[in-house]
């Protein structure tokens, strides 16, 4: 049985969107978090997030796989849904909004920190760069535990 030559395509344009919603939720993030402890390692984060975007369509081109636009819209409009999720206010925002946001931006970079190791795998054949897609992935597990640090200190905030 022959793989379909589509797959890739398919798994990297649906990583795009991932990637897409994990720019624009650490970028907002950072910045409401700005002015708190955390803020300067979640601007660092989310600019790498941006960074990381940009190394997957570079990585997309040379495998020649084209970005659909409809999954960087979806990536950006599933973002913006989560502003539709009430967390127990109607003005303001709740702790639980970022509680649940750092969680979220976890789960994306853990995804993102798959994407580089499944890539690495296919270096062999696809002529990609292994030391740049393991730099990838060590500053994903940076990532997530930077993010991991932060969330951590804002459940004191969301549950005392």
């Amino acid at each position: 049985m022959r793989p379909d030559p589509d797959v890739l395509g398919i798994y990297l344009n649906d990583h795009l969107a991932g990637a897409t919603t994990g720019k624009v939720l650490s970028q907002h993030l950072a910045e409401e978090m700005r002015s708190t402890p955390h803020g300067s390692d979640l601007r660092r984060v989310a600019d790498e997030i941006a960074e990381d975007r940009q190394h997957l369509l570079e990585v997309m081109s040379l495998l020649g796989v084209p970005a659909r636009r409809h999954k960087f819209y979806a990536g950006w409009l599933a973002e913006k849904l989560r502003l539709l999720k009430l967390n127990g206010r109607i003005v303001r925002r709740s702790h639980l909004s970022t509680l649940i946001e750092l969680e979220t931006l976890r789960l994306g970079i853990e995804g993102k920190s798959l994407l580089w190791q499944t890539l690495l795998g296919l270096t062999p054949t696809r002529g990609l760069d292994e030391t740049r897609l393991k730099d990838l992935v060590r500053r994903a597990v940076d990532q997530a535990e930077t993010v991991e640090t932060t969330r951590r200190g804002t459940v004191g905030a969301v549950f005392h």
